[in-house]
């Protein structure tokens, strides 16, 4: 299955060229609040998707034609999101760090950072660089903690295409990472049954049209498998948690009016804008300290 939101929080499984709505099927009637529809769906059923499609009726289900429907973040509000930091060789030389993944663990992002399918990420200072990062993102199914690699996959609900943007300036990675707009997601979930190894999707990041970015997740360092076994030794994952699996060599600076799409196989194509018109000087942020 794809599973999106659109048009104000309605949750829809894409078929052809349909939104068909399963609002009350999955996430049950009333108000799913801020976390979203699939989110409510996720969590009340703490399970992988596996063979999910072929339960679900659809007749009679109100449907809509994807090129018309506002499609919003999947996810609005993950219950954390978990970043994977140097997970490609080829980013820890760009980047000429000392360390990868397996020296410096995980770190957290907020869950206000996340945006949908056409939004804008914000650019918050006008003299410290912003850098697109495309990555996989894996959602979590079912709790998880101190899973093994050969099982982490049995707790996956599926997988979706991320961006995790970042500033270049002097602060903990997870406050330059955290910015509201600062975490695209989308345009859909696509459920861990149509993705039997997420360890071999080529993923390409393109800004402004030119392709910066093009890998196969066989390149990353700690795999989906490896990611979920080290990741919940540290934390329990809950349904409904997002991890960024990291990314590859090719980051760069956004300009405003840039257009950023990250690509995956057999996931879907997520594509945002930047808007540089209220960013300020890096000096005139809130609680600088004055010398």
């Amino acid at each position: 299955m794809r599973l999106a939101l659109f048009d104000k929080g309605r949750l829809g499984l894409v078929d052809g060229d349909d939104l068909v709505d399963v609002t009350e099927q999955l996430a049950g009637p009333g108000t799913p609040g801020p976390a979203g529809a699939l989110h409510r769906y996720i969590e009340t059923t703490e399970t992988t998707a596996r063979g999910g499609a072929a339960r679900l009726d659809l007749s009679g289900c109100a449907r809509v034609p994807l090129a018309e429907a506002a499609l919003e973040a999947p996810l609005p509000r993950p219950g954390k999101i978990v970043g994977a930091p140097v997970n490609y060789l080829d980013h820890q030389a760009e980047m000429e760090y000392t360390t990868s993944i397996a020296e410096l663990g995980v770190f957290l992002k907020a869950n206000s950072s996340v945006i949908g399918p056409g939004r804008d990420i914000v650019l918050p200072y006008t003299d410290k660089r912003t850098d697109q990062e495309g990555e996989l993102g894996v959602v979590i199914g079912r709790t998880a903690r101190h899973v093994g690699a050969d099982d982490a996959l049995d707790h996956v609900f599926g997988y979706t295409c991320l961006l995790d943007i970042t500033v270049r300036s002097g602060e903990d990675r997870s406050t330059r990472k955290s910015f509201d707009t600062f975490t695209p997601i989308g345009p859909w979930i696509v459920t861990a049954d149509e993705i039997p190894d997420p360890d071999r999707l080529d993923l390409r990041c393109e800004v402004g049209g030119a392709t910066r970015q093009r890998t196969s997740t066989a390149d990353l360092i700690f795999g989906v498998r490896e990611l979920i076994a080290y990741t919940s030794s540290v934390m329990t994952l809950h349904p409904g948690d997002v991890i960024a699996t990291g990314t590859p060599a090719g980051v760069g600076p956004l300009d405003h009016g840039d257009r950023v799409v990250v690509e995956i196989e057999r996931i879907g194509r997520l594509e945002v804008g930047v808007d540089g018109s209220r960013a300020t000087p890096y000096d005139q942020r809130p609680g600088r300290r004055s010398r």
